[in-house]
């Protein structure tokens, strides 16, 4: 595969490989390989997910974290490890930081399943309809379009990595991808003396993440210079990154890259609003090294591991499972 270093995030029209010519899917393969080996993060446009579906689903989040505490405390699962419904404020926090993130929000997982037998696998989705009208419907949908839009960029993916195209999709079928519906509050005084950030530096843990463009401007990514690189999406487009699952797989060709929230300047203090859709492999899934990854200068560098078994270790380095 020939890596030619990009000079900023990538902006790719998806379209070129699902409608394209066979030059217009192998250049999109290129650019969508090199874009993520170099930075972790490109940018999508062309996707058919409708912006008023993305803004009736903020719309739906935005009504229920304007819920009081003591509504909102009514959808915690106890013992659930934040993997469906609500995560109070102060419960995440970056690995290794000694400060719980600025952010509260909704997880909502899989409601269909290609194969019967594993609808017992995940917790099963809760939903505020009592207190938001058309919530599940909504992000039912969107859930659905964000999975068919992962499925291509991971056959893409696959073929980047010389590998049949449907290798890296088919891990994601039935697979634990959730959407999380994230809300940072504007920042109290203590906030901004205090060192917390909205979100700290960390890495997502999964296969990649699609982030539906955001209300407000503050993700940044940390370079290969270590220098933080402010990530801008406009209207119809949305950030993907790579995560831990996919860099370990494909023994670090495709990096894991540190991103962050930083926190509002005090002139603009005002709520920001997110939706990340992490994509995650089915809870049975072997994360082994793949053999297109390795060779004499690069051999692999991880043992096999389960899916889950990996999600469960790095969400008690989080916080959200107790060790």
């Amino acid at each position: 595969m020939r890596f030619i270093k990009p000079q900023k995030v990538s902006t790719l029209d998806i379209r070129a490989f699902t409608e394209g010519s066979l030059v217009d899917q192998a250049n999109f393969v290129n650019e969508m390989g090199t874009g993520l080996r170099e930075y972790g993060f490109v940018i999508i446009e062309g996707h058919e997910i409708p912006p008023p579906l993305i803004q009736a689903c903020y719309a739906k989040a935005k009504s229920f974290f304007e819920l009081s505490a003591a509504e909102k405390q009514k959808y915690l699962v106890p013992g659930g490890g934040g993997q469906r419904g609500y995560t109070s404020l102060g419960q995440e926090h970056a690995k290794d930081s000694k400060y719980p993130d600025i952010k509260e929000f909704w997880h909502v997982g899989r409601e269909t399943f290609t194969h019967t037998e594993n609808s017992t696998r995940y917790p099963k989705n809760i939903w505020p309809e009592a207190h938001v009208s058309g919530f599940r419907d909504s992000f039912a949908e969107l859930y659905d379009k964000l999975e068919s839009m992962a499925s291509k960029l991971l056959q893409a993916t696959s073929l980047y990595l010389q590998l049949p195209k449907n290798t890296l999709s088919n891990m994601i079928v039935d697979g634990n991808s959730i959407i999380r519906a994230l809300h940072y509050p504007p920042l109290a005084p203590e906030h901004f003396k205090s060192g917390a950030v909205r979100a700290a530096a960390h890495e997502d843990i999964n296969f990649i993440t699609i982030l539906c463009e955001a209300t407000e401007s503050g993700l940044e990514l940390l370079n290969h210079d270590g220098k933080w690189m402010s990530v801008e999406s406009g209207p119809g487009q949305m950030v993907v990154d790579s995560g831990d699952m996919l860099s370990r797989i494909s023994n670090d060709i495709i990096p894991s890259t540190t991103h962050r929230v930083v926190n509002p300047p005090n002139g603009k203090n005002v709520a920001r609003y997110s939706m990340p859709f992490f994509v995650h492999p089915h809870s049975l899934c072997h994360l082994n090294v793949l053999g297109t990854c390795v060779n004499a200068h690069n051999p692999a560098k991880y043992e096999p591991i389960i899916a889950d078994e990996f999600l469960q270790q790095r969400l008690r380095e989080i916080g959200l499972v107790k060790k």
